[in-house]
């Protein structure tokens, strides 16, 4: 019987290390970016959330008023920190999206191994779409940019949304997948 082993990485990383290093890095720039979240809501206007869906550069002016100058600096703070948040889950959640379909693939998990052919890169697109929706809401808060980047950030937003709750469910899907085999492996009933 042979046993797979995981090749490292060029820097020595096991691909779980990896997982284990991103997934930190992802769940701290997130408390960070909370912690900045819950002060801007303090200023009187909506969290960064409302400015991704905000649609209009009309209600970009109505936010930017609500926040005053501190909130429109925290915002472009969370804003230029979502940049290595967006770098932290997208690597993670492809990365665990890949390891999910290796799992699906060694275990005959047809339809797990085939939504795994896309669900890694739908975290790519999510970190992608989010970037060009950071650039569009820095130009915006700075006073640069036309009327139409409003509506395509919010689109963006929309887009970021769709892929990372996409790729989070199958991550998920692959992790209830992986307990039920261990319980099957191990004689113990599934409790559906």
């Amino acid at each position: 019987m042979s046993v797979a082993v995981e090749p490292a990485s060029p820097l020595g990383l096991t691909r779980k290390r990896w997982l284990i290093l991103l997934g930190l890095a992802t769940v701290a720039l997130n408390v960070a970016l909370a912690v900045i979240d819950k002060r801007l809501e303090a200023t009187g206007g909506p969290s960064i959330l409302g400015l991704e869906f905000a649609g209009s550069a009309e209600r970009v002016a109505e936010i930017e008023a609500e926040w005053g100058a501190h909130g429109g600096d925290l915002a472009r703070l969370s804003l230029w920190l979502d940049f290595p948040f967006m770098l932290s889950y997208g690597a993670f959640f492809a990365l665990a999206g890949v390891a999910t379909r290796d799992f699906a693939s060694a275990h005959g998990l047809r339809a797990l191994g085939a939504c795994g052919m896309v669900a890694p890169f739908l975290a790519i697109v999510a970190a992608g779409f989010d970037a060009a929706e950071n650039v569009s809401w820095l130009l915006l808060l700075g006073g640069h940019g036309a009327s139409w980047l409003a509506p395509f950030a919010t689109a963006c937003a929309v887009v970021k949304f769709v892929a990372i709750v996409l790729v989070i469910g199958y991550v998920v899907w692959g992790l209830v997948s992986r307990l039920r085999l261990r319980r099957r492996s191990r004689g113990q009933p599934e409790a559906d």
